[in-house]
């Protein structure tokens, strides 16, 4: 029987980080070494071929960068949550930014007139909505729970998160605990997670219905924990709470005196404190006054737009997910909100474009796509005619794509740009580009809105 050739080590300079949070090697074949961060040099094996890269293992650092730390979370470099908790939070915010830079330069060749500066949160336990992994492994005879290991389907070992909102960072092991008395622990696929600033809630999908011992146990582990347990036997309108009434979550932003409602699947931005921000920064990039008229596009259940509504004369907000639209009126009811509209419609078809909405004419345009952008939109923004268009994006990369085309093909002006870290301890960033469409002028705040 042949022996397999022992692995080849190699030793690299690591130039940069790619999208994944991985070093970037060169010289030869391209490597991405994950843990490497830009400037150490390093030992690596390649593990993973490509035709035009290889993904490789860290062996070991002979040389680290000084912005080298160690990560706070013992399962780090296992669970595929985080990539960046060996890098310095500053360090992580630069990196984060030159991307953005580095990828609006390189796609839509552009530069902004103004770099904004970046708006940064907390570090730590910042993630009120996360969707958790659960398995019932037999060779262990327990369930895990909790984020898929960095490139498998497997769901990591965890015991705690430290990124997750409390109480959940400290509910990992009591989760896979509960899990595993269950009758149906080998039908239980994950536990949705939803932390609002007055209750909890776990929604956990089975594929099997629960039993009369199972509710007991779900019970308990409400009362032990101070949560409350819904079940999601199938699609999202079958989630139900384990017990009535059912549980209301919400969030304040209180210094715009707003107080929005949600259900535990809903869209909201994952962490708390840094949508306080984004909120009082967008507001005050779009300069607002009380003549103002705006459009909220992609509004969810209205995170942005009752602020506005606050300091505009009107806002219209447009979602395509029905639910959200429906919990958006409510939201405006309950703050007694009276000068915001909301529409459902799909914003990624067509028909949006000869919609009533659309035909108004407004002062301000806020946009929050989801990662595919808003391309079908842009010929609608440029025919508006607002004097400022405001995107927020949560993928540089559709931004560019957008922007190329808002600015060379469309005649818009890209007044300023930044970042915010609404995802620290990973690469994923948040966005701001704010525009000026042609022919737009400060002194035509618009017509007035039917």
């Amino acid at each position: 029987m042949r022996r397999r050739a022992p692995p080849v080590i190699e030793v690299g300079r690591v130039e940069a980080l790619n999208h994944h949070g991985e070093g970037v090697v060169r010289g030869g074949k391209t490597a991405f070494v994950s843990g490497a961060l830009p400037g150490e040099t390093v030992n690596f094996v390649r593990r993973r071929h490509h035709r035009q890269h290889d993904e490789a293992q860290l062996v070991a650092v002979l040389e680290p960068a000084a912005q080298r730390v160690a990560p706070r979370c013992a399962h780090f470099g296992v669970c595929g949550g985080c990539s960046l908790q060996h890098l310095d939070s500053d360090a992580q915010l630069q990196i984060k930014e030159q991307q953005l830079r580095d990828t609006l330069e390189r796609v839509a060749h552009v530069t902004p007139h103004r770099w904004l500066a970046p708006l940064r949160g907390p570090q730590w336990q910042y993630r009120r909505r996360a969707r958790l992994g659960a398995r019932f492994v037999a060779s262990r005879e327990r369930s895990l729970v909790g984020f898929r290991e960095r490139y498998s389907t497997h769901v990591a070992e965890l015991r705690r998160c430290e990124v997750l909102a409390a109480p959940v960072d400290a509910l990992i092991e009591p989760l896979g605990a509960l899990l595993t008395g269950l009758s149906i622990r080998e039908r239980v696929p994950q536990v949705e997670v939803a932390v609002g600033e007055n209750a909890v809630v776990l929604v956990i999908r089975t594929l099997d219905p629960v039993n009369a011992a199972d509710e007991q146990l779900l019970l308990e582990f409400e009362r032990r924990h101070a949560v409350r347990i819904c079940l999601q036997p199938g699609g999202l309108a079958s989630v139900k709470p384990l017990r009535e009434p059912a549980p209301q979550l919400e969030y304040t932003l209180p210094e715009h005196g707003v107080r929005l409602r949600f259900e535990p699947s809903d869209f909201i931005q994952i962490n708390a404190e840094l949508n306080h921000l984004l909120v009082g920064h967008v507001i005050e990039l779009l300069e607002l006054d009380a003549r103002s008229q705006v459009l909220d596009l992609f509004c969810g259940l209205g995170n942005f737009t009752l602020p506005i509504a606050r300091r505009a004369a009107r806002v219209v907000g447009v979602e395509g997910e029905a639910a959200l639209v429906a919990r958006a009126l409510g939201n405006a009811a309950l703050n007694a909100i009276v000068n915001a509209e909301f529409f459902c419609a799909d914003l990624a078809g067509a028909a949006s474009a000869s919609a009533p909405w659309a035909h108004r004419r407004y002062t301000h345009v806020l946009l929050d796509p989801p990662r595919v952008g808003a391309r079908e939109l842009l010929p609608l923004l440029a025919r508006l005619g607002a004097k400022r268009v405001l995107y927020v994006s949560c993928h540089p990369g559709s931004l560019a794509r957008d922007l190329q085309i808002l600015v060379h093909e469309l005649g818009f002006e890209l007044l300023a740009a930044g970042v915010a870290d609404m995802f620290p301890q990973t690469t994923h960033v948040e966005s701001l580009a704010l525009l000026a469409p042609p022919g737009a002028s400060a002194d035509n705040p618009g017509e007035d809105m039917p």
